[in-house]
């Protein structure tokens, strides 16, 4: 019922994005506002022209996404959260969750993901610091993009 409540308030102000991953295109998923998003983004836009980006705090991916995001990256759900923001102490450190407890957290709460998330041709990287968009890696045999030309 809380999050029937919830979703009613939140609904005219979040829209859900019905995400597709694009091989010829670089995923961005973050927070604009912060500072490791506004760089990211911005040595995302030097490194590639067809970039999509999903702003975290005003748009919410399904849990279908975020399971997909999470399994590409390899990273469990609570590593993408801040747990200095006052809001996970208050809505997540005192809980126990399970996998879709932990999607449905990642849904509704974009405004704890610490990291922007970059997602190109299947691979995902969480990127801690700026430069770690770097560490995109394609398939063998797929598109590399131009700042790995020389790496492979």
């Amino acid at each position: 019922m809380l999050q029937t409540f919830l979703c009613s308030i939140f609904k005219p102000i979040l829209k859900v994005t019905a995400m597709q991953f694009h091989p010829n295109e670089l995923f961005l998923v973050y927070d604009p506002q912060s500072n490791v998003g506004k760089q990211t983004r911005a040595i995302a836009r030097d490194i590639c022209k067809h970039i999509n980006e999903v702003d975290v705090v005003h748009e919410r991916l399904s849990p279908t996404y975020w399971k997909e995001i999470l399994n590409m990256a390899k990273i469990h759900p609570n590593d993408l959260l801040d747990h200095s923001h006052p809001e996970y102490k208050i809505k997540v450190s005192t809980n126990t969750y399970t996998m879709d407890g932990w999607l449905e957290v990642l849904v509704h709460e974009g405004q704890l993901i610490k990291y922007p998330i970059v997602i190109f041709n299947g691979c995902a990287v969480v990127c801690r610091t700026p430069t770690d968009i770097m560490k995109i890696k394609p398939k063998p045999g797929e598109k590399v993009l131009p700042h790995l030309k020389d790496c492979h």
